[in-house]
């Protein structure tokens, strides 16, 4: 079956409901008909940022071996978890925040290019994210999304720590914390009453007469679409159900944190259902543009779940003291050597690059155009701190990810000789995604 040459439908078409309303998958009934020889249409094009504290381990961010042309050829220990990725991602080296660092402070301007006055709670600008969302989201239903798993430790509370998105120089935009919550705003609408019902049962004849009208193809991408939204509204209704039975295990009522309804009590699967629902944004076209934390700027959780590791994540930065009895230790947690703990501490990292190697595979699995969703979008990850002992401010652990619709050429490593702003990446990455800004922050030029 072939398209109508005589009906195309809007980027921007929904599948409607009674409370609901799901933006759709770039489809082929969707592309504007071209005659020989025209401009290709514009590729639609996101922008994300992900963010982690408390840095890395020393050696734990080098690649083992980069050709002389800057090819990424070989990841460490570490990173193997990115190893099916090598070609799609970029790993700038020697970048910096000359004005903002450490815990606090290197949180808040990480996506601002500025100062932190702790004073005023001035930031010194708009954040990159929320510029993204002045000049491109206008296009969507939503600006953009600010995302954030729930902080863990003494500083959970700590305002600096938890905000990487800003409106203005003094307004830290808020986050959403719960996957359900988020979910929602995407794809309900109004107080229809009828909360509880799944939203594709609520679509589900809209989209019944939109797969008569369109093509083969087109109907196994709404099929898969549609597939991926149900899996997502599953685990999100299984953990509520998990949340309110642990609620009411009395053998967790005693010296346990909970979680409140609606995050898993994994942490791993919050951490992936968030990033899922970042997939199902960009996919529907819900936003461009998205940041998510996860978790906040000197985080205290534990990773004992990964074989081998004991203590906070924090306590397991500073890896050169060992005795037990340093920062934030809990006391009752001790390592017998710098190397034992500098371990524990690699594989925190290192559990959190399977993570995020989840993500990418979420975008890459999708096709879109000639292409892939992870080919038409850009996603920063890493964080404000390079070695977590040290706080250290220089070469900071990033990772660039995707291609931006053709315009950043991946699968290599950026060396620069000199320490370099961070706000040069920023500026590059507007202008990607075709955001009009010829300077942010602090930058010199783009990279």
């Amino acid at each position: 079956m072939t398209v109508s040459q005589n009906w195309l439908i809007s980027r921007r078409r929904m599948l409607q409901g009674v409370g609901a309303a799901v933006g759709l998958p770039l489809l082929d009934v969707m592309q504007p008909l071209r005659s020989a020889g025209a401009a290709a249409p514009e590729k639609t094009k996101r922008i994300c940022y992900m963010y982690f504290p408390n840095g890395v381990g020393s050696g734990a961010w080098e690649p083992e071996r980069v050709s002389d042309d800057g090819k990424l050829l070989k990841l460490n220990e570490w990173m193997k978890p990115l190893d099916a990725f090598k070609s799609d991602i970029t790993i700038p080296q020697n970048m910096w925040t000359p004005h903002g660092n450490g815990h606090g402070a290197g949180t808040a301007t990480w996506l601002t290019g500025h100062s932190y006055d702790e004073r005023k709670i001035d930031a010194g600008g708009l954040s990159v994210d929320q510029l993204a969302a002045q000049k491109i989201g206008d296009q969507t239903l939503l600006s953009s999304l600010e995302l954030s798993l729930r902080g863990e430790g003494y500083f959970s509370n700590s305002l600096v720590r938890n905000c990487i998105s800003w409106t203005s120089s003094s307004t830290p935009a808020p986050r959403d914390l719960e996957p359900r919550v988020v979910f929602d705003r995407m794809f309900r609408r109004g107080d229809s009453g009828i909360s509880d019902k799944s939203v594709l049962d609520q679509i589900v004849d809209d989209a019944k007469s939109l797969k008569l009208r369109v093509s083969n193809e087109d109907r196994r991408k709404l099929d898969e679409y549609l597939d991926s939204l149900r899996v997502i509204e599953r685990r999100i209704a299984f953990a509520d159900r998990q949340a309110e039975r642990l609620a009411k295990n009395p053998n967790f009522k005693s010296g346990l944190k909970r979680p409140t309804a609606g995050i898993p009590a994994d942490h791993g699967e919050y951490m992936r259902l968030m990033m899922d629902v970042i997939v199902m944004a960009f996919w529907s076209d819900a936003t461009r543009v998205c940041t998510l934390m996860l978790d906040h700027g000197q985080s205290n959780r534990y990773f004992n779940f990964i074989d081998g590791v004991q203590g906070t994540w924090h306590a397991l930065s500073h890896w050169r003291d060992f005795s037990g009895s340093t920062e934030d230790d809990d006391g009752k947690t001790r390592w017998n050597s710098r190397d034992e703990k500098l371990k524990m501490y690699q594989r925190v990292t290192q559990w959190h690059h399977e993570q995020f190697a989840y993500f990418l595979g979420r975008l890459k699995a999708i096709r879109e155009g000639d292409g892939t969703l992870l080919d038409n979008s850009l996603t920063l990850y890493g964080s404000s701190l390079a070695d977590g002992h040290e706080h250290e401010a220089k070469n900071l652990p990033l990772i660039l990810a995707g291609r931006g619709g053709g315009s950043v050429e991946a699968g290599r490593a950026l060396q620069y000789r000199r320490p370099t702003t961070m706000s040069n990446l920023h500026l590059t990455m507007l202008q990607s995604v075709g955001a009009k800004v010829n300077k942010f922050g602090d930058s010199t030029g783009t990279i």
